[in-house]
């Protein structure tokens, strides 16, 4: 029998006030967009909230038609910006995620949309493409202090608002009963 891992419960104030301790340093980047990836609960119950600055991606959930031995190692489109190029040309496109565990989902998207980016401007006139390339940045709420599997390129500024040991993390839009979860959180920090 599998040992579930213990978990550790974020609180909605907690992620508030690592993104607003964060917000100084991220103001540097200036971005124009901020790209958020959900994973495949978050972009189905908030599809209709962020269709054009969501992108789903799926590491860790079952996804239906995936086989059970993907899941952790082999990422997955749930829902993409459509005309993410057109969409991110010239722009300073900050790329959002709560958790940075193994790094391949954050690898995954800032490829991915580079990649649209890039055929975007292949679509534009010659001389309009020098000024059309975008700048890319990532933000992590947590960061996992862990050895990564996938990468994120140097020249794209990467900003994590806390370092964390590599726990299991239970984040507030993940629970079925938000009370309960806070009771949890709260119980775990008197320990």
């Amino acid at each position: 029998m599998a040992i579930e891992p213990e978990h550790f419960r974020i609180t909605y104030n907690e992620v508030h006030n690592i993104i607003k301790h964060s917000a100084k340093d991220i103001a540097e980047f200036n971005p124009d967009i901020m790209i958020a990836i959900a994973n495949i609960l978050e972009a189905t119950q908030h599809a209709q909230k962020c269709a054009h600055l969501c992108n789903g991606l799926s590491l860790y959930e079952e996804v239906p038609g995936l086989a059970a031995e993907a899941i952790g190692s082999q990422v997955i489109r749930t829902q993409w910006l459509p005309e993410a190029g057109e969409i991110l040309l010239r722009k300073r496109v900050l790329i959002v995620d709560e958790v940075d565990d193994s790094r391949k989902t954050l690898q995954y998207a800032v490829s991915e949309l580079r990649k649209d980016v890039e055929k975007a401007i292949q679509l534009l006139p010659e001389h309009e493409r020098d000024d059309a390339k975008s700048q890319f940045a990532v933000f992590v709420v947590h960061n996992k202090l862990k050895t990564k599997l996938g990468s994120i390129p140097s020249d794209i500024p990467y900003y994590a608002g806390e370092d964390v040991e590599d726990i299991w993390l239970d984040y507030p839009w993940e629970a079925r009963d938000i009370e309960e979860h806070d009771r949890l959180a709260l119980a775990q920090k008197k320990v």
